[in-house]
């Protein structure tokens, strides 16, 4: 007999009403359990397949967890097992007073998987989409050491740091997207609607249009002729773009380029080694083995070029290297982190030493964010005066000979 899910409302020890769900044969055994828990069940019912209790969902909505949602659980967990609560009663509180809908369910499934005697990081594991490699092995290393909720805190400050670096260069490329986006309409606007407009009025006074006005009138006309065709033109490239960069060759080239990119690329570069000396670091302050570390730390790079060489460190770590110096061949390094490296190395405290680095980087991050987000201003406000005013010169152009062309078209 397959197993159903029952929700649950119990009063615990102090009164309080909880609410939840439970896998199990019959009512009875979900009475059972909760009353082994150390509640009193109020009510049980089967959650049907239908109706109701079904949830609406739709592919690609309100399905993902960000890293926000993930940070602030593992600190409210950090909070609730250095208490003294157990896990399973910290999971029940974390399921009811979690906001995303999302992480709720998947809480709730991972305590359901704790309560039948399955490990914290193995049910944590049975969710690869919430929770990467990287929490999970800090997770495991937290259970070993009995250091668990230091190994939440530790996760939570690095989920926060990573939230707050993604949202400040979203932000900083919010303002340019939304320019660009506003200068290419502005452009389809003119060419598909102002354009046709001009061009009867020039008809009609016959003559010779000057050079820059005829271009842009053909380019009108092409764009208005085959306007849906460049549409799914350009729909399709896209798409298979998208699809080219998540081969493992589209990976690499992709990344590669964008190192390479004479404005964002060092915001690229810098953004992805400071991603890994943070998670290095994390990864050994917990006590996570190195070859272990630098395998996770290769899983969560986001960026090829950086796996790539971390694949090198581990190959030389194998070999009885020591990591910097395989470190200092990779030019996507800055000099100052294999250095540091190779001091934390010497004297022991690596760990502290990739901090030490990631929050520099961080701190050039932050000004480079800045320092772009000054200079692509007044750019973008060129690039749009340009290309607007650049096609109503164009426009009004002919304006200007008005007596010619009238002339020439009688003469004609």
């Amino acid at each position: 007999m397959a197993q159903m899910t029952f929700a649950y409302k119990v009063r615990d020890q102090k009164g309080q009403v909880l609410e939840g769900t439970l896998d199990a044969d019959n009512q009875s055994l979900v009475a059972n359990r909760l009353r082994q828990m150390g509640y009193t069940p109020i009510n049980i019912q089967a959650k049907t397949q239908g109706g109701m209790n079904r949830e609406l969902h739709i592919p690609g909505l309100g399905n993902r967890v960000g890293l926000k949602p993930v940070a602030l659980f593992s600190r409210q967990f950090a909070t609730l097992v250095s208490s003294g609560l157990t896990l399973i009663r910290s999971l029940t509180i974390l399921t009811q007073q979690t906001e995303n809908p999302t992480l709720a369910k998947v809480i709730a499934d991972v305590r359901s998987e704790v309560e039948r005697g399955t490990s914290l990081s193995t049910a944590l594991s049975s969710h690869p989409k919430v929770f990467n490699r990287l929490f999970i092995s800090m997770v495991r290393a937290g259970e070993a050491s009995g250091g668990l909720d230091q190994s939440l805190l530790v996760l939570a400050n690095m989920l926060e740091k990573q939230a707050a670096l993604r949202s400040k260069i979203k932000s900083a490329m919010a303002y340019p997207v939304a320019v660009l986006c506003l200068v290419l309409l502005i452009v389809s606007a003119i060419i598909l609607f102002i354009v046709p407009i001009f061009k009867g009025i020039y008809k009609s006074l016959g003559g010779t249009l000057p050079y820059p006005t005829q271009l842009l009138i053909s380019i009108s006309d092409f764009a208005v002729k085959f306007a849906v065709p460049i549409i799914i033109v350009v729909v399709l490239a896209a798409i298979g773009f998208r699809k080219w960069t998540r081969t493992p060759n589209g990976r690499v080239l992709w990344h590669t380029t964008l190192l390479k990119l004479p404005i964002f690329g060092g915001l690229v570069r810098k953004t992805a080694v400071a991603r890994f000396c943070s998670t290095l670091s994390s990864l050994l302050k917990a006590g996570v083995p190195v070859l272990e570390s630098l395998e996770i730390v290769k899983e969560t790079a986001n960026n090829e070029v950086v796996a790539k060489a971390v694949d090198a460190m581990s190959e030389g770590v194998r070999r009885g290297e020591p990591m910097a110096s395989r470190l200092a061949d990779e030019p996507v390094f800055p000099p100052m982190v294999s250095q540091m490296m190779a001091v934390g190395e010497e004297t022991g405290s690596l760990d502290a030493m990739l901090s030490r680095a990631a929050g520099f980087l961080d701190e050039e991050i932050e000004r480079l964010v800045e320092s772009l987000t000054s200079l692509l201003e007044p750019m973008l406000i060129v690039v749009l005066g340009g290309a607007v005013g650049s096609m109503v010169i164009c426009l009004y152009l002919p304006m200007f000979k008005v007596d010619t062309l009238v002339n020439n078209g009688s003469n004609g």
